[in-house]
């Protein structure tokens, strides 16, 4: 207490900087001391200081590395097939993590990153790949759409806003998130219109491959972290790059032309050979992608440069189809029957019934999400009624189900009638 000289009363002061409280100080008493609000915010700005810089000095927390081969399995158990792509996603993975776990070299090598292009046709599992590495490796993950990244000062969002999306994935820890993975997804979508060096400007295509570049190679990126457009007045967040793991799928529509005329011009006449090539899928086609193609495409050669791993996906066979439907953890047959059981009923399939449902989902050309398409079809009606049924103990779906000309066959609770028995006894 100190006493004020207009009066003489005895009034409370900051024990830190002596002000008094008034209307817009508010002041905070303890047992011995005060603190007013102007040093509550001092107090708070130099702690948040004191965090930066030991973030800035903290280095990030080494990984644990599993091998190539546990990678490859971890991912057997959630993706069907494509075993090429998968042995050289694991092998480019546990180089990347390697690379990031060490820190410096005496020797003065330096590793360069290596990001990764998966290339295949829609709903063979690109975007599921990615997923489940980051599911193994515990790591922050998100997914971009690339169709709806503009060149900076445009409508839409800035190439940084992908940084963004990692940081906040990592629940605001920049040292997790530059160690994270992002998913670009439809990077296809930003093709330039054609090969030749636009002279007008491109803002959702080769601008933003271009906008691209450096986030991809590695630099330091200063973000807003709840995202937006930047101003002047707004704080940032540094991400450094170097060790972001990124990954970018697309389907490439129109690729495996360019690459059969690739192909078709060093051949001679119309060989046996060459009519044998004209009849591969166009998964079996993205298998012999080269650079040139990817140019030839519509990306740019400083993009496809910073995109070292490339891999392809082949088209879905009825065998891989039938597969994704049983075998997965997360197999979309598991999914149903675990919502069914949780209204308390058991639900089976016919074999034929799974046939054809691999059937109808090949002549819908969309790879694995045609057989959700096709299941959520068929089994809308019984889905619908039975949240109100109590008396169903089982749901039995037959290949006329899936057709759409007969209902899914039930079995009913046998009823215990012992209890009304003896009511009425």
């Amino acid at each position: 207490m100190e006493k004020d000289t207009k009066d003489g009363t005895e009034r409370e002061r900051c024990s830190f900087c002596g002000r008094l409280p008034s209307k817009n100080q508010r002041l905070f008493t303890g047992t011995q001391a005060s603190i007013c609000e102007t040093c509550v915010a001092a107090c708070s700005d130099m702690m948040a200081s004191e965090s930066e810089e030991e973030k800035e000095t903290t280095p990030p927390p080494t990984l644990p590395l599993p091998k190539p081969t546990e990678i490859k399995a971890f991912l057997d158990q959630y993706i069907v097939g494509q075993e090429h792509a998968k042995r050289t996603v694991a092998v480019a993975v546990y180089n990347h993590y390697k690379r990031v776990n060490l820190a410096s070299s005496d020797d003065g090598v330096e590793l360069e990153k290596s990001n990764i292009l998966l290339i295949g046709p829609t709903g063979t599992g690109k975007t599921l790949i990615a997923q489940t590495l980051a599911r193994m490796l515990s790591v922050p993950f998100t997914i971009a759409d690339a169709t709806v990244l503009t060149e900076a000062g445009y409508v839409g969002e800035d190439v940084e806003n992908i940084l963004v999306r990692l940081y906040q994935a990592a629940n605001y820890d920049r040292a997790r998130a530059e160690q994270g993975i992002i998913y670009i997804d439809e990077i296809d979508k930003i093709a330039r219109k054609d090969a030749n060096p636009s002279i007008t400007r491109d803002v959702s295509g080769e601008g933003v491959q271009q906008g691209l570049l450096k986030i991809l190679e590695g630099a330091v990126a200063n973000i807003p972290p709840k995202g937006g457009r930047k101003h002047p007045e707004q704080a940032f967040v540094k991400i450094d790059t170097r060790n972001i793991l990124f990954i970018c799928g697309g389907a490439f529509d129109g690729l495996d032309r360019i690459i059969q005329r690739r192909i078709g011009q060093s051949a001679v006449g119309f060989s046996t050979t060459r009519r044998s090539r004209s009849r591969e899928t166009a998964g079996e086609l993205f298998g012999r992608t080269v650079p040139a193609d990817l140019l030839s495409f519509g990306l740019i050669p400083e993009l496809v440069g910073r995109l070292p791993v490339v891999s392809a996906l082949t088209d879905l066979t009825a065998e891989a189809l039938r597969e994704i439907l049983l075998k997965p953890k997360n197999a979309l047959l598991r999914q149903y029957q675990k919502m069914f059981a949780m209204e308390g009923v058991a639900l089976e399939f016919d074999d034929d019934a799974i046939s054809r449902v691999v059937e109808l989902a090949l002549e819908r050309e969309v790879g694995a999400r045609s057989l959700r398409a096709v299941m959520e079809k068929a089994m809308l009606d019984i889905m619908y009624r039975l949240p109100v049924r109590e008396d169903v103990a089982a749901v039995r779906i037959t290949k006329a189900v899936i057709n759409g000309t007969e209902e899914a066959v039930l079995t009913l609770k046998e009823i215990d009638d012992t209890h009304l028995k003896s009511e009425s006894a």
